[in-house]
């Protein structure tokens, strides 16, 4: 374990070190799946650990969501990640808010997950969520050498408590030197988020003391969508999970926030591409329901 990584301070929070008694582990069918339990070191941020233990492999298309996604492997060989232009091995990736298409692939899998709310990723990646451009990125790319010191060190820890301790000491390293996304817009996005979707952007920004024009503007430049593509990928978002616990369309529709049904497909089309009977089934087909990000 890493010797600073107890006591370690963020600004505002105490960082808590990984206790072996603290850590859920879950099996998820073939995979082995590890969280830890007690506080987390930042507000909006989430740490898996996965490990495929009976050849299962992973393949998935990468669906939007109201959070970045960050993937670390350790051992193995990398990920496969096709998109639009291409396909190319990574180690460790990225996955933006709303992924054009892209598909993910490996075998025997074994990584640590970290999910990112847009404000906590606009200090943690070094780059505000909006450079991302939707894509998914190479984590080399964004954190050069560290990062493979980073995956290095993980895959010659033994236990699971001390690959989560080190991928938090990392975390909170970064966060202690990181720029904050700008308060009026970090509060607006707590605010979609916080109402599901359902809030209109006048009145984000007449809590923000702004014009509509420029909240419009600076939310836009830090977070990479616009607050009405915000809240509707987070309606999205809980319309993705009601309908892959079979929850039909005019109750996904009704209880999400959506003007109705036709309101739920449209929606559901712009960020998956098709009907959401067709990505009920796809998310149903998934029986391990290993990674959030994609079915």
């Amino acid at each position: 374990m890493d010797p600073g990584i107890r006591g370690a301070r963020v600004p505002g929070r105490t960082l808590v070190g990984v206790a072996a008694d603290r850590l859920r582990r879950e099996r998820a069918g073939a995979w082995e799946v590890v969280r830890p339990g007690g506080a987390r070191l930042l507000r909006g941020v989430e740490v898996v650990g996965y490990r495929d233990t009976g050849a299962a492999g992973v393949d998935m298309r990468v669906l939007p969501q109201p959070r970045l996604t960050l993937v670390l492997t350790f051992g193995g060989d990398p990920l496969a990640v096709e998109t639009s232009d291409g396909r190319r091995g990574l180690e460790g990736l990225v996955a933006g808010l709303a992924p054009a298409g892209a598909r993910i692939r490996g075998e025997r899998v074994s990584c640590v997950e970290v999910r990112m709310s847009p404000v906590a990723a606009y200090s943690l990646l070094g780059t505000a969520p909006a450079d991302l451009d939707g894509a998914v990125v190479g984590l080399r790319d964004l954190w050069g050498r560290p990062e493979t010191h980073l995956r290095e060190r993980m895959a010659t820890c033994a236990r699971w408590e001390d690959r989560l301790a080190l991928v938090d000491a990392f975390l909170a390293r970064r966060w202690d030197a990181a720029p904050r996304m700008t308060a009026e817009v970090a509060a607006s996005w707590s605010a979609i988020v916080a109402r599901r979707g359902r809030v209109r952007v006048d009145d984000l920004a007449a809590a923000c003391g702004w014009s509509r024009k420029r909240l419009w503007s600076r939310f836009t430049a830090q977070v990479g969508l616009t607050p009405k593509r915000a809240a509707m990928l987070v309606r999205f978002d809980r319309a993705v999970r009601a309908l892959s616990t079979g929850t039909g369309a005019a109750e996904t529709a009704e209880s999400c926030g959506y003007a109705d049904q036709s309101h739920l497909h449209r929606d559901v089309r712009a960020f998956a591409g098709c009907t959401p009977a067709v990505l009920a089934g796809r998310m149903r087909r998934d029986p391990d329901g290993v990674w959030q990000q994609g079915w």
